[in-house]
């Protein structure tokens, strides 16, 4: 009995640990679910073009990685619950055991009390004793005994009542197993489904290669546009603080003459970048809601075939009349319109630069300071491929960053 105790003791922790890693699991497949709910209602919107369009294939690559995840989820998951089964299955089995030991013991006790009932009475037994001390002892033994026979008999019931929760949660478990496996089965239906469809999007792009390789040109001369006023930017404001510098040390008798100095931060500014670090992959994101439809850096083109692309920062598709917001705050450095890309919002953070194209009806000015979450302006949406495309980067100072290892996941 006192193993099996402590046996039980372990496996609560055991299942009290297993039980918050479950959680965990539903939490992450929940918000997994939301994401392909919102990346299907993009799809359903790209549909509505009936070309075949660069934005349906990276939304339908994003609903397949989602979908596969997703599946994973649902397999770690069943495996949790599997296992909580088995140590449920075994302490119904032990308890059980354990019952039929119990009443068994509580049985021979009751019937070696009536067999003797007849033989010596208690009181008999109590005066018999040869010494006070040896009656009181016997009292103190009939007492114990009551109150052990008591004792045996609400352990028994509490096993039993026990046995019936316990056997009730595993009855439960083996049925959210079973709804699990086949929401998994659906799930990988829809996957080979939407893969297929990739596969047929995929093709129908490769056979216009042509013609989506002068919009990437196109787009790649819009990219470079931005990075130079970026970079314009940046050399004016290390002009400026270098001006400040030379300043500084001319009113303090010091000479700048050959001394290369690098760009100063007002304390605000010093501040500000000390904020913006600290909230590294935790940043908002930059729409309410959006998927990621490409990625930061030099890698090759999602569907043409040897084609690489250099993004400066990240594609999120979201939908059409979706608005840009300020992941931190900080100063509005500069607003200005991209040759066939719309209107382009630079924002400071200290040496940090977070950077919006592609907006229309924008809602700030130069200069301006804005707040975490700030609305900017509206995303444009391109009519010809039914798209809502925010293009958003970060820099530190002239070095370019991945949005991804900042904002939250």
């Amino acid at each position: 009995m006192r193993s099996f105790l402590l046996l039980s003791v372990f496996l609560l922790f055991t299942l009290l640990a297993n039980s918050q890693s479950l959680n965990e699991l539903r939490k992450k497949k929940q918000k997994t679910n939301e994401q392909i709910k919102y990346t299907t209602r993009l799809l359903e919107e790209a549909k509505k073009n009936e070309k075949q369009t660069l934005t349906k294939y990276k939304i339908l690559n994003s609903q397949i990685e989602l979908r596969t995840n997703l599946i994973s989820n649902i397999n770690s998951e069943v495996e949790v619950l599997g296992g909580f089964i088995d140590q449920n299955a075994w302490l119904v089995s032990s308890l059980n055991s354990d019952l039929e030991s119990l009443k068994k013991e509580y049985a021979n006790m009751i019937l070696f009390a009536q067999k003797n009932q007849t033989s010596y009475s208690k009181l008999l037994f109590v005066l018999s004793s040869n010494s006070f001390n040896q009656a009181y002892k016997r009292l103190m033994y009939l007492r114990q005994y009551t109150e052990y026979r008591k004792k045996q008999a609400e352990l028994i019931e509490w096993i039993r009542d026990l046995i019936q929760v316990k056997v009730k949660v595993l009855q439960n478990q083996r049925t959210e197993k079973e709804t699990l496996m086949q929401a998994k089965k659906r799930e990988a239906d829809q996957l080979a489904h939407e893969k297929k469809q990739q596969g047929q999007a995929l093709t129908s792009i490769q056979q216009k290669q042509k013609e989506f390789e002068r919009k990437l040109r196109e787009q790649q001369q819009i990219e470079a546009q931005l990075s130079n006023q970026i970079q314009r930017i940046i050399e004016e404001e290390v002009r400026k603080a270098r001006l400040r510098a030379e300043a500084k040390a001319k009113k303090a008798g010091k000479p700048t003459t050959g001394k290369t100095i690098s760009y100063e931060m007002t304390p605000e500014e010093k501040l500000a970048s000390s904020n913006f670090e600290q909230n590294k992959r935790r940043l908002p994101w930059p729409v309410e809601r959006g998927v990621i439809t490409d990625h930061f850096g030099v890698h090759e083109h999602a569907a043409l075939k040897n084609i690489q692309v250099r993004n400066n920062g990240i594609d999120i598709s979201t939908v059409q009349g979706s608005k840009a917001r300020a992941v931190f705050a900080g100063e509005v450095s500069k607003v200005f319109v991209v040759s066939g890309g719309n209107y382009a919002v630079i924002i400071r953070h200290g040496k940090y630069l977070t950077v919006y194209s592609n907006l229309v009806n924008v809602q700030v000015n130069q200069g301006a300071k804005v707040s975490i979450k700030q609305v900017i302006g509206t995303i444009g949406y391109d009519s010809d491929d039914n798209k809502t495309v925010l293009k958003f980067q970060i820099w530190k100072e002239n070095a370019k960053q991945d949005p991804e290892d900042w904002i939250s996941k």
